[in-house]
Protein backbone atom coordinates (compact mmCIF):
# COMPACT_ATOMS: atom_id res chain seq x y z
CA UNK A 1 0.00 0.00 0.00
CA UNK A 2 2.70 2.45 0.63
CA UNK A 3 4.84 1.45 -2.51
CA UNK A 4 1.58 2.46 -4.37
CA UNK A 5 0.91 5.36 -2.39
CA UNK A 6 4.60 6.89 -3.17
CA UNK A 7 3.80 6.20 -6.78
CA UNK A 8 0.50 8.10 -6.65
CA UNK A 9 1.97 10.72 -4.65
CA UNK A 10 4.91 11.99 -7.48
CA UNK A 11 2.45 10.79 -10.02
CA UNK A 12 0.15 13.83 -8.54
CA UNK A 13 3.29 15.90 -8.01
CA UNK A 14 4.52 15.22 -11.47
CA UNK A 15 1.24 16.53 -13.26
CA UNK A 16 1.31 19.64 -11.03
CA UNK A 17 4.78 20.56 -12.11
CA UNK A 18 4.02 19.89 -15.85
CA UNK A 19 1.17 21.54 -15.78
CA UNK A 20 3.24 24.28 -14.02
CA UNK A 21 5.62 24.50 -16.43
CA UNK A 22 3.47 24.32 -19.46
CA UNK A 23 1.20 26.98 -18.50
CA UNK A 24 4.66 29.11 -17.59
CA UNK A 25 5.95 28.42 -21.18
CA UNK A 26 2.43 29.14 -22.32
CA UNK A 27 2.23 32.45 -20.72
CA UNK A 28 5.73 33.35 -21.72
CA UNK A 29 4.94 32.63 -25.46
CA UNK A 30 1.77 34.68 -25.66
CA UNK A 31 3.15 37.50 -23.54
CA UNK A 32 6.02 37.43 -26.31
CA UNK A 33 3.83 36.97 -29.38
CA UNK A 34 1.22 39.72 -27.86
CA UNK A 35 4.45 41.66 -27.19
CA UNK A 36 5.96 41.47 -30.21
CA UNK A 37 2.80 42.38 -32.13
CA UNK A 38 2.68 45.36 -30.32
CA UNK A 39 6.21 46.25 -31.10
CA UNK A 40 5.29 45.51 -34.92
CA UNK A 41 2.49 47.39 -34.89
CA UNK A 42 4.30 50.42 -33.17
CA UNK A 43 7.15 50.41 -35.62
CA UNK A 44 5.12 50.17 -38.65
CA UNK A 45 3.03 53.74 -37.67
CA UNK A 46 5.97 55.29 -36.13
CA UNK A 47 7.85 54.64 -40.38
CA UNK A 48 4.77 55.72 -42.28
CA UNK A 49 4.54 58.83 -39.91
CA UNK A 50 8.44 59.70 -40.92
CA UNK A 51 8.04 58.53 -44.09
CA UNK A 52 5.00 60.35 -45.64
CA UNK A 53 4.76 63.66 -46.83
CA UNK A 54 1.91 65.91 -46.52
CA UNK A 55 0.43 65.88 -50.17
CA UNK A 56 -0.60 69.80 -49.17
CA UNK A 57 3.15 70.50 -48.71
CA UNK A 58 6.05 70.86 -51.15
CA UNK A 59 9.33 70.73 -49.62
CA UNK A 60 12.65 72.37 -50.50
CA UNK A 61 16.01 71.52 -49.52
CA UNK A 62 18.70 74.22 -49.73
CA UNK A 63 22.28 75.40 -47.87
CA UNK A 64 20.88 78.56 -46.49
CA UNK A 65 24.40 80.27 -46.55
CA UNK A 66 24.79 81.41 -50.20
CA UNK A 67 23.23 85.09 -50.78
CA UNK A 68 21.89 85.73 -52.93
CA UNK A 69 20.33 82.71 -54.14
CA UNK A 70 19.10 81.71 -50.47
CA UNK A 71 20.18 82.78 -46.97
CA UNK A 72 18.87 84.45 -43.56
CA UNK A 73 17.24 87.44 -43.00
CA UNK A 74 16.05 87.83 -39.22
CA UNK A 75 15.59 84.30 -38.81
CA UNK A 76 14.11 83.56 -42.88
CA UNK A 77 15.32 81.83 -45.72
CA UNK A 78 15.35 84.01 -48.30
CA UNK A 79 16.80 84.77 -52.10
CA UNK A 80 16.36 84.46 -55.29
CA UNK A 81 16.30 80.38 -55.11
CA UNK A 82 13.23 81.03 -52.42
CA UNK A 83 11.57 83.59 -54.40
CA UNK A 84 10.80 80.70 -57.76
CA UNK A 85 10.43 78.21 -54.98
CA UNK A 86 7.10 80.39 -53.90
CA UNK A 87 5.76 80.43 -57.34
CA UNK A 88 6.64 76.63 -57.81
CA UNK A 89 4.37 76.15 -54.84
CA UNK A 90 1.73 78.61 -56.15
CA UNK A 91 1.29 76.83 -59.36
CA UNK A 92 1.19 73.49 -57.16
CA UNK A 93 -1.33 74.50 -55.09
CA UNK A 94 0.79 73.77 -52.12
CA UNK A 95 2.13 75.46 -48.98
CA UNK A 96 6.39 75.89 -49.39
CA UNK A 97 8.28 73.99 -46.78
CA UNK A 98 11.85 75.24 -46.67
CA UNK A 99 14.61 73.02 -45.11
CA UNK A 100 18.27 74.16 -44.68
CA UNK A 101 21.22 70.87 -44.42
CA UNK A 102 24.81 71.12 -45.30
CA UNK A 103 25.46 71.62 -49.42
CA UNK A 104 26.60 67.81 -49.39
CA UNK A 105 23.22 66.17 -48.34
CA UNK A 106 21.34 68.03 -50.55
CA UNK A 107 21.50 65.34 -53.21
CA UNK A 108 20.59 62.36 -50.24
CA UNK A 109 17.57 64.85 -49.14
CA UNK A 110 15.93 64.63 -52.68
CA UNK A 111 17.33 60.79 -53.33
CA UNK A 112 15.92 59.28 -50.55
CA UNK A 113 12.46 61.24 -50.93
CA UNK A 114 12.83 63.59 -47.71
CA UNK A 115 12.52 66.53 -49.78
CA UNK A 116 10.65 66.85 -52.94
CA UNK A 117 13.28 68.95 -54.81
CA UNK A 118 16.40 71.41 -54.18
CA UNK A 119 17.29 74.28 -55.11
CA UNK A 120 21.18 75.81 -53.42
CA UNK A 121 22.95 76.87 -56.74
CA UNK A 122 23.18 72.99 -57.89
CA UNK A 123 25.89 73.18 -61.03
CA UNK A 124 24.80 70.75 -63.56
CA UNK A 125 27.19 67.87 -64.24
CA UNK A 126 27.27 64.72 -65.49
CA UNK A 127 28.05 62.85 -62.30
CA UNK A 128 25.01 64.50 -60.73
CA UNK A 129 22.82 63.68 -63.46
CA UNK A 130 23.17 59.98 -62.85
CA UNK A 131 21.73 60.53 -58.75
CA UNK A 132 18.75 62.75 -60.13
CA UNK A 133 17.06 64.59 -62.48
CA UNK A 134 17.55 68.00 -63.37
CA UNK A 135 15.40 70.85 -64.36
CA UNK A 136 16.63 73.36 -66.95
CA UNK A 137 19.44 75.94 -66.45
CA UNK A 138 18.04 78.94 -65.13
CA UNK A 139 21.36 80.72 -64.52
CA UNK A 140 25.23 80.92 -65.09
CA UNK A 141 27.17 81.34 -62.73
CA UNK A 142 31.10 82.71 -62.89
CA UNK A 143 33.85 81.13 -60.58
CA UNK A 144 36.09 83.53 -58.94
CA UNK A 145 39.27 83.57 -56.92
CA UNK A 146 39.01 86.02 -53.73
CA UNK A 147 41.98 86.74 -51.90
CA UNK A 148 43.06 88.37 -48.73
CA UNK A 149 43.86 92.73 -49.47
CA UNK A 150 48.11 92.52 -50.08
CA UNK A 151 48.27 89.05 -51.02
CA UNK A 152 50.82 88.06 -53.48
CA UNK A 153 48.41 86.57 -55.32
CA UNK A 154 47.61 88.78 -58.60
CA UNK A 155 46.46 86.24 -61.10
CA UNK A 156 45.04 82.76 -61.66
CA UNK A 157 48.83 81.54 -62.24
CA UNK A 158 49.39 82.24 -59.00
CA UNK A 159 47.15 79.41 -57.29
CA UNK A 160 48.44 76.76 -58.58
CA UNK A 161 50.42 75.77 -55.71
CA UNK A 162 48.89 77.43 -52.81
CA UNK A 163 46.28 76.31 -50.21
CA UNK A 164 42.77 77.00 -51.69
CA UNK A 165 39.94 77.30 -49.29
CA UNK A 166 36.27 75.63 -51.27
CA UNK A 167 33.01 74.68 -50.34
CA UNK A 168 32.63 70.62 -49.77
CA UNK A 169 30.43 69.00 -52.83
CA UNK A 170 30.59 72.12 -55.37
CA UNK A 171 31.92 72.11 -58.56
CA UNK A 172 34.60 74.52 -57.46
CA UNK A 173 35.73 71.26 -54.96
CA UNK A 174 35.78 69.33 -57.95
CA UNK A 175 37.56 71.45 -60.12
CA UNK A 176 39.79 72.05 -57.80
CA UNK A 177 41.09 68.82 -57.80
CA UNK A 178 40.89 68.00 -61.19
CA UNK A 179 43.19 71.28 -62.26
CA UNK A 180 45.25 72.21 -58.94
CA UNK A 181 46.76 68.74 -57.80
CA UNK A 182 49.66 70.21 -56.05
CA UNK A 183 47.65 72.49 -54.73
CA UNK A 184 46.65 72.16 -50.47
CA UNK A 185 42.82 71.71 -50.44
CA UNK A 186 40.79 73.04 -47.36
CA UNK A 187 37.42 71.52 -47.84
CA UNK A 188 34.57 72.67 -45.47
CA UNK A 189 31.12 72.21 -45.09
CA UNK A 190 30.05 75.87 -45.35
CA UNK A 191 31.89 78.36 -47.60
CA UNK A 192 31.54 81.11 -44.63
CA UNK A 193 33.65 78.79 -42.66
CA UNK A 194 35.91 78.81 -46.65
CA UNK A 195 36.06 82.76 -46.59
CA UNK A 196 36.73 82.96 -42.82
CA UNK A 197 40.25 80.73 -43.39
CA UNK A 198 41.33 83.40 -45.90
CA UNK A 199 40.53 86.17 -43.66
CA UNK A 200 42.99 84.65 -40.86
CA UNK A 201 45.41 83.28 -43.10
CA UNK A 202 44.37 79.60 -43.03
CA UNK A 203 44.02 79.71 -46.47
CA UNK A 204 45.29 81.55 -49.33
CA UNK A 205 42.14 81.86 -52.01
CA UNK A 206 38.54 80.84 -52.13
CA UNK A 207 36.95 79.62 -55.21
CA UNK A 208 33.58 80.40 -55.45
CA UNK A 209 30.27 81.35 -57.15
CA UNK A 210 30.93 85.42 -57.87
CA UNK A 211 27.48 87.00 -56.82
CA UNK A 212 27.95 85.41 -53.54
CA UNK A 213 31.86 86.39 -53.44
CA UNK A 214 30.61 89.95 -54.14
CA UNK A 215 28.40 89.68 -51.31
CA UNK A 216 30.91 88.60 -49.29
CA UNK A 217 33.59 91.20 -50.09
CA UNK A 218 30.95 94.03 -49.80
CA UNK A 219 30.99 92.91 -45.82
CA UNK A 220 34.74 92.37 -45.43
CA UNK A 221 36.97 95.06 -46.86
CA UNK A 222 39.91 93.16 -46.15
CA UNK A 223 38.92 90.89 -49.03
CA UNK A 224 38.69 91.19 -52.92
CA UNK A 225 38.26 89.67 -56.08
CA UNK A 226 40.98 88.83 -58.32
CA UNK A 227 40.14 90.33 -62.01
CA UNK A 228 38.50 87.34 -64.63
CA UNK A 229 36.29 84.65 -64.47
CA UNK A 230 38.35 80.99 -63.38
CA UNK A 231 35.32 79.17 -65.07
CA UNK A 232 31.41 78.94 -66.02
CA UNK A 233 28.88 77.10 -64.07
CA UNK A 234 24.97 76.26 -64.78
CA UNK A 235 22.64 75.97 -62.26
CA UNK A 236 19.64 73.88 -62.12
CA UNK A 237 17.04 72.80 -59.83
CA UNK A 238 16.91 68.59 -59.04
CA UNK A 239 14.02 66.38 -58.44
CA UNK A 240 14.04 62.41 -57.83
CA UNK A 241 14.80 60.47 -60.78
CA UNK A 242 11.69 59.89 -62.49
CA UNK A 243 10.13 62.32 -61.32
CA UNK A 244 9.02 63.63 -64.28
CA UNK A 245 5.60 65.55 -63.21
CA UNK A 246 7.45 67.77 -60.14
CA UNK A 247 10.43 68.69 -62.75
CA UNK A 248 7.84 69.55 -66.04
CA UNK A 249 5.75 71.62 -63.58
CA UNK A 250 9.27 73.74 -62.35
CA UNK A 251 10.39 74.05 -65.72
CA UNK A 252 6.60 75.83 -66.66
CA UNK A 253 7.60 78.21 -63.52
CA UNK A 254 11.00 78.71 -64.92
CA UNK A 255 10.30 79.17 -68.20
CA UNK A 256 7.61 81.94 -67.01
CA UNK A 257 10.03 83.57 -65.07
CA UNK A 258 12.80 83.82 -67.44
CA UNK A 259 10.52 85.08 -69.83
CA UNK A 260 9.03 87.93 -67.71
Amino acid sequence: FFFFFLVALATTIGQVLFASLAGYAFARLYFFFRNGLFLLILITIISCCGCTKREDKLIMVTEAGFAPYEYYSDGTIVGVDVDIAKEIAKELGKELVIKDVSFDFVINEVKSGKADFAAAGISITPERQEEVDFTLEYTTSNQVVVVKKGSSIKSFDDIKKKKIAVQLGTVADLYVKENYKDAEIISHKKYLSAVEDVKTGKADLIIMDELPAKEIVKENDNLVILDGVLFKDKYGMIVKKGNDELKEEINKVLKRMIND
